[in-house]
């Protein structure tokens, strides 16, 4: 992998990241239900992401997939420690919230992802993108 692909890696998984984490940030702890209270912008925003990078990088399938996966749980992560370091006992469970939004994450770069792949393979993308 390129150092130009990396960096088209970096910026889909903090752009994801902040599309998840700002509206999800903003609602208030005590009316916080996951998986529902992720925002649907976000999630669109990191299957866009994913079959952005298919088509444009040199990054194999399951590289995407796991960088961008990883950026909706690390939203919430971020949050749980952000919320941690105001109140302690706020987030005492959160290994299962990283466990609910995981899949969703998951879903959401594998549709992208594939969309991708999908979309490479009927326009004759550049060779690089159908060969992974």
């Amino acid at each position: 992998m390129d150092s130009v692909t990396k960096k088209h890696l970096i910026i889909a998984f903090f752009l994801s990241f902040f599309a998840v984490g700002i509206p999800y940030w903003r609602i208030p702890y005590n009316t916080v239900n996951l998986p529902e209270a992720l925002p649907v912008f976000g999630l669109i925003v990191v299957g866009s992401a994913a079959m952005m990078l298919r088509l444009q990088t040199t990054a194999t399938f399951w590289q995407i997939i796991k960088v961008i996966t990883a950026s909706v749980p690390a939203a919430v992560f971020a949050r749980v420690v952000w919320d941690g370091f105001k109140d302690p006992s706020s987030h005492n469970l959160w290994p299962f919230e990283i466990a609910v939004v995981l899949p969703v994450g998951f879903a959401c770069a594998f549709t992208g992802a594939l969309a991708g792949s999908l979309i490479a393979a009927m326009t004759g993308a550049p060779e690089q993108c159908r060969k992974r």
